[in-house]
């Protein structure tokens, strides 16, 4: 029995591993979960904000050749906590991402 309980334990912590993460923002706490409008309201402006546009790209299955069918708005928040790690927010279309500690 042991040995299951093992296996279902290395198969379930990559999955936990790459949980995004949280901060805490004041008294909040911050997750991927919020809205973009929520987490303005709980954390404020970000130190840095950078925003670029990413093609979307399909493959044409008539050539084979990968052709542009739209484009994607890419958001990265950076905020800034003093000693702590800064928190980069990374917003895709307008939904949160990912929440990652800067590295």
């Amino acid at each position: 029995m042991k040995p299951s309980i093992l296996l279902a334990a290395c198969l379930l912590f990559p999955l936990a591993a790459s949980a995004d993460e949280s901060f805490r923002c004041g008294k909040w706490i911050v997750s991927s979960e919020l809205t973009v409008s929520e987490l303005l309201a709980k954390c404020g402006e970000p130190t840095t904000r950078e925003s670029r546009t990413e093609d979307i790209k399909a493959r044409n299955h008539n050539v084979g050749l990968m052709v542009k069918t739209g484009e994607t708005t890419v958001e990265t928040w950076t905020y800034d906590r003093g000693s702590n790690p800064a928190m980069v927010v990374t917003i895709v279309d307008g939904e949160i991402k990912s929440i990652e500690r800067q590295k």
